[in-house]
């Protein structure tokens, strides 16, 4: 570990040599955080700021800044007391907090609280498959319209089609006129063998409409990281997250579609497919006289 990720209170941005150290710690967790994969903190290592550092213990920390405000993550547990009052001193506050660590540093006396923004939607396989019910009712008519109107073919995503791939993250950072997380998602393209995601593209009328790419969070649960298509195809990402869902193995019961950030059409967009849960995540801080 010490080759490749230095001792605090050094710290180095994140590089794909230290994947054979994080990676492996990264898939014993079980609570489901979509933050807490090598590939996320990898490709959006440039988004948050994102520095590793080895902590005593075999303990790993993550820092980083949101809109200029440092934090810190602790994925794999939490160092002594003093080392870790010294964090929370030095990063302002601690980001990506599970339920049951948020209970651990409250009894600590240190003040917890949600961050809803940063949630993660959870959804049954089943149901994304099945789309049944009064709840699913729109989206199933949307299926059935796009199934119904055009020629279509779902194809695994693999080097053959990286190149349509691309082609379609360009299409859809044109529509949208802004950023986003287009330049991970074009990294993610770009490696996704390499930090070992896969997905699936979507063919309409003979040309590369949509693509899902992701990976296993849990031996039970499948995070879909990104999802992108062209807009001129009525039904076609309610299509995808479908046609997705029934291709994934059934070991994944749970589908992570991640966080909304706030985004009030995201949201929405979220909570229209009736997620069944969340990963709560929370923010801990120093407490305030």
């Amino acid at each position: 570990m010490r080759e490749v990720i230095p001792l605090y209170p050094e710290t180095a941005p994140v590089t794909l040599e230290m994947r054979p150290v994080l990676h492996p710690l990264f898939k014993k967790l079980t609570d489901g955080v979509s933050e807490f994969s090598f590939a996320n903190i990898y490709l959006f290592r440039a988004t948050h700021g994102y520095r590793v550092s080895a902590l005593p213990g075999g303990l790993i920390l993550i820092t980083g800044e949101d809109k200029g405000r440092p934090f810190f993550m602790l994925p794999f547990g939490f160092p002594d007391e003093r080392l870790l009052l010294e964090l929370f001193t030095r990063f302002s506050s601690m980001k990506a907090v599970s339920g049951e660590k948020a209970a651990m540093l409250a009894e600590q006396g240190y003040s917890v609280t949600e961050d809803r923004d940063n949630f993660d939607y959870l959804y049954s396989r089943e149901e994304m498959v099945e789309l049944s019910g009064r709840k699913f009712h729109r989206k199933k008519n949307l299926v059935n319209l796009f199934t119904g109107t055009y020629n279509y073919e779902g194809r695994p995503l693999t080097m053959e089609y990286r190149k349509d791939s691309l082609g379609v993250l360009e299409e859809w950072r044109a529509a949208h006129m802004e950023e986003n997380d287009y330049e991970a998602a074009k990294e993610a393209l770009l490696l996704f063998e390499e930090i070992e995601l896969c997905g699936g593209i979507y063919f309409v009328e003979g040309r590369p409409a949509a693509y899902i790419l992701g990976e296993e969070l849990t031996p039970e649960m499948f995070v879909v990281h990104f999802e992108k298509g062209v807009g001129e195809f009525k039904g076609l990402m309610q299509f995808v997250n479908r046609s997705f869902a029934s291709i994934l193995p059934v070991k994944y019961n749970i589908i992570n579609r991640e966080q909304d950030l706030g985004n009030a059409g995201l949201r929405q967009s979220k909570e229209s497919y009736r997620p069944i849960g969340f990963v709560k995540k929370y923010r801990a801080h120093i407490k305030k006289d």
